[in-house]
C-alpha cells in the first residue's frame, strides 16, 4: 500500500468522521476481506469515539449468518460475495451494534476466484433506516491492494450517504 493510497485513506476517514459528529450519526462495520481496516482507518482518526459504535469481523459465512443475521438461504445460493450478501451484513451490523449507518465489504482479494467469482470482486454495502444498498467494484492488484480499494470504497460509500 503505498504512502499516497494510505494518505487517501485517512482523509476518506477524516471526513466520514467530521460529517457523522456534524450529524450526530453513528456508524457500525461489518468487514469480510478487509477484516477490520475499515473501522480501524475511522479509529485513527480523532474523534472517531463520537461515531463509532463498533465493527464485526465477519470471514466466515456461519459468523455472517449467525451474528449478522444473514439469510442462510442467500448464502447457500449466492454464496458470500454478493450484493445482497454485503446489503444484509451492513443491515446486521446497524442492528447488532446498534448505529445509525452500517458499512460492509465482502469479496474476493485473492491470490484464488471464490464462490465462482473473480479476484477483486468487491461488494460494499449501506445501510441505513431508510434502506439497504449493495454496490459492486471491480479492482485488480495483489492482495494487500486489493483490499486497500475495498476500504477505500467502503469509506467512499459512507461519506456519500452522509452527505446525502
Amino acid at each position: 500500500m503505498s504512502n499516497q493510497h494510505h494518505f487517501s485513506l485517512h482523509q476518506l476517514s477524516e471526513q466520514a468522521v467530521r460529517k457523522a459528529l456534524e450529524l450526530r450519526r453513528t456508524v457500525a462495520t461489518a468487514e469480510s476481506l478487509t477484516a477490520g481496516m475499515v473501522s480501524a482507518v475511522l479509529a485513527d482518526t480523532p474523534g472517531a469515539s463520537g461515531m463509532l459504535q463498533g465493527g464485526v469481523v465477519a470471514y466466515q459465512n456461519s459468523v455472517k449468518a449467525n451474528l449478522l443475521k444473514v439469510s442462510q438461504e442467500l448464502l447457500a445460493d449466492v454464496g458470500s460475495v454478493d450484493g445482497g450478501v454485503a446489503a444484509a451484513m451492513a443491515a446486521g451490523a446497524r442492528t447488532a451494534l446498534g448505529a445509525d449507518i452500517g458499512v460492509a465489504t465482502t469479496g474476493v482479494a485473492g491470490p484464488e476466484a471464490h464462490d465462482g467469482k473473480p479476484v477483486g470482486t468487491v461488494y460494499i454495502g449501506i445501510a441505513t433506516a431508510a434502506g439497504t444498498n449493495g454496490f459492486q467494484y471491480l479492482f485488480s492488484g495483489g492482495r494487500a491492494e486489493i483490499r486497500a480499494q475495498a476500504c477505500g470504497a467502503a469509506l467512499e460509500r459512507l461519506l456519500e450517504v452522509l452527505s446525502a
